[in-house]
């Protein structure tokens, strides 16, 4: 143990701290009792309980108790619906001495460690919510039981830049073998943090057994006795060091080169100490966990992480400029105007978290059917897979319905709409609806790019006119760009962002400008690569341009995604707006003219190569730019761009074009937002002549 009590304080005056208490229980079928460690942060599950110095101080504590007792086994559990969910990063923040960083390893390692190296058998009963340090906690462990109703199992750490440091990354791969933990580690978390489920968790091994949650810690304890005596032994993999461990290293090589193109240190490092797994005995391998965790803990990878981190779990929470909640509007039923793919999404993602009737409308009724279907099916894929029981599915399905008569929506308190991307139809459905609804209806548009105000404006009510601006796909991105219009009154505005709450959206208020502000910079970054190869540089010399960003994906694949038709609509609009700066490449024209969606198709070989009909019809100038000269131009002009929307007021603070760019374009994690990123790389120093955020923030402190 590196850290005393005092040391610990001292260290992290401002912790959270997770109090550990030993208690002796009697187990029936045992001679000596157990000694039941409970975790236990002293808030409610709102706030899950972590790990600082003074935290582990008292889980060490606990621990002498519980062996001073000499009892049959020692376990460990959380308070109500959390085990213990990783380090406190909110601490971590604050680190800036290199010995206190490695002291904070050394400890985490040393105090976990106990119930590894005990002679006495530990177990942890897993009773929520666990992930980062509290699931090295577990596996530290010698058994492992889990609650049915877990809801977040996971290693989040690579999300962040960083990686497990606790003893994750030696222990796992040694529980369920290498290419398991490769998912789990590193897959998992560069996949949006995608979660593991109680299912899958048993199923890879990380646990013992699963128990129903209302009796999980009796049926834990009993399940202890039996293992204690002897009459149950829990199995355990036979694990390959051979050719299965190089293969789920190169797996993981590969996984990390394509989502973050080196750009990662925590990625990086978690592939070499997975490696290291396969011979090292737990000493050599803490001991790298604890240097690498010392070098992270010190940069500006972990610092931009947290950042990032911050501004999704806080910020998002609370969206700079949302009118008083207590204005908004109950919604009891939802109109959706369109009935094609986007606007079944939106009719699905209503009903499924509103469970309010919903009812869509179109031009006639073949495409009704076919939307109304649309949203069925998905909820039978729902019910295929477990997610929803039997009935919970014919009730949904119940609630969503069409109808050509717009008389349907009379009733409705919300109406969105999902039409063609043409303001002359936009303003024709709203005057439309206007006949039907109640005067207290809000009316929203989900338009990427079109004025809500000209939309509103020859309405009888334009106050009740919002923007409700999604991303697709709707069930997969968690952003939603609030507009408010010239007009639009607080309650519109407060119903809004009350609706994006219940539909688990993270909500950002934009002012009424072109394009808001995700896709205003998603075209102004593609527009400079769209110019730098209508001027002559080679498409993949273009397209690689970026590639030390890490983003998720290059420019030119990210134009097929979107769609080539849907980037030129919204480049045409930003032209119109701000003529010297947005572009618009004749050669793009010709390319959504002829049909085409992408630029990139793969040999027989597997090579991607530029489709020869797509090289053929695109006209290259001859003043051909590098990499190098594409990436700084691209960068110049998103921080440039950033500028001007910060002094229009498109949003409250550069933190709000991060979380937009984070939750609404993927915006790598470990970058840390835009701005900081723009701000390190000394790009708006350069273009701006000062940075976006003030010194400390998303960086090393001084």
């Amino acid at each position: 143990m590196t850290f005393t009590a005092e040391q610990a304080k001292a260290a992290f005056p401002n912790e959270v701290v997770t109090r550990a208490v030993t208690r002796l229980v009697n187990v029936p079928g045992l001679d000596k009792p157990v000694a039941l460690i409970t975790l236990d942060n002293g808030h409610d599950h709102t706030r899950p309980s972590t790990f600082g110095p003074q935290g582990l101080v008292s889980l060490d504590s606990a621990l002498d108790e519980a062996f001073a007792a000499g009892p049959a086994a020692i376990a460990v559990t959380g308070k109500p619906f959390i085990f213990a969910v990783g380090a406190d990063l909110s601490g971590v923040e604050a680190v800036s001495d290199p010995a206190l960083a490695r002291e904070i390893a050394e400890t985490g390692h040393a105090v976990f460690r106990r119930l590894t190296d005990s002679e006495i058998p530990t177990f942890a009963f897993v009773n929520g919510a666990v992930m980062g340090g509290g699931l090295e906690l577990a596996l530290s462990c010698h058994y492992r039981t889990l609650s049915e109703n877990t809801a977040a199992i996971a290693f989040p750490e690579v999300f962040l830049g960083l990686f497990p440091g606790w003893g994750g990354t030696q222990l796992l791969p040694n529980l369920i073998g290498p290419d398991a933990a490769v998912t789990v580690i590193v897959e998992n978390a560069l996949n949006q943090n995608k979660m593991l489920n109680v299912a899958k968790t048993a199923e890879l091994g990380i646990v013992d057994t699963v128990f129903g949650s209302a009796d999980f810690l009796e049926q834990s304890l009993l399940w202890l006795a039996k293992v204690v005596r002897g009459e149950l032994t829990p199995a355990r993999r036979e694990i390959d060091r051979g050719e299965a461990w190089d293969a789920a290293i190169a797996r993981a090589r590969s996984i990390v080169d394509g989502k973050t193109h080196g750009a990662s240190p925590g990625a990086t490092k978690a592939v070499e100490l997975l490696e290291l797994a396969r011979t090292a005995d737990l000493t050599t391998g803490y001991a790298a966990e604890t240097e690498a965790l010392a070098e992270l803990l010190m940069s500006d990878t972990l610092r931009a992480g947290l950042y990032s981190f911050n501004l999704v779990n806080k910020r998002a929470k609370r969206p700079a400029g949302a009118p008083d909640r207590s204005l908004a509007r109950k919604v009891t039923k939802v109109g959706v105007v369109g009935a094609g793919l986007m606007a079944s999404q939106l009719a699905l993602l209503f009903v499924r978290r509103l469970k309010v009737p919903v009812v869509l409308t179109d031009v006639d009724q073949e495409r009704i059917d076919k939307g109304v279907s649309y949203v069925h099916a998905e909820i039978d894929k729902l019910l295929g897979k477990g997610r929803l029981s039997p009935d919970a599915a014919n009730r949904l399905k119940a609630l969503v319905t069409g109808s050509l008569d717009k008389a349907a929506f009379a009733d409705a308190d919300f109406v969105i709409e999902a039409v063609f991307e043409e303001m002359g139809v936009k303003q024709q459905v709203f005057g439309d609806l206007e006949q039907y609804v109640s005067p207290e209806a809000i009316l929203a548009t989900n338009t990427s790019s079109l004025s809500v105000s000209e939309m509103a404006s020859k309405l009888q009510h334009p106050e009740r006119v919002v923007g409700f601006h999604f991303f697709n796909p709707v069930a997969v991105l968690p952003l939603l760009e609030i507009v408010r219009g010239e007009r639009t009154d607080d309650a519109a505005l407060a119903t809004a962002f009350a609706l994006g709450k219940q539909l688990k959206k993270s909500c950002v208020l934009v002012k009424d400008a072109p394009a808001f502000v995700v896709n205003r910079l998603l075209l102004r970054f593609l527009g400079e690569v769209l110019n730098a190869v209508d001027e002559g540089t080679p498409f993949e010399v273009a397209d690689r341009a970026l590639e030390p960003l890490g983003l998720p994906m290059s420019p030119l694949v990210l134009m097929q995604l979107v769609g080539p038709a849907i980037a030129l609509h919204v480049g045409e609009t930003l032209h119109a707006a701000f003529p010297d700066r947005f572009k618009v490449s004749e050669n793009l024209k010709k390319f959504v003219e002829a049909g085409k969606r992408a630029v990139w198709q793969w040999d027989s070989a597997g090579n991607q190569v530029v489709d020869p009909e797509v090289a053929a019809l695109w006209q290259l100038g001859d003043r051909p730019s590098t990499e190098e000269e594409v990436r700084e131009r691209a960068l110049a002009a998103i921080a440039g761009e950033i500028r001007i929307m910060l002094d229009e007021g498109v949003v409250a603070e550069a933190q709000d074009i991060d979380l937009c760019m984070l939750l609404g374009a993927g915006w790598p994690f470990w970058l840390g937002g835009i701005t900081p990123y723009l701000d390190r790389e000394g790009v708006s120093d350069r273009v701006n002549g000062k940075p976006f955020l003030a010194p400390g923030v998303a960086s090393v402190p001084a």
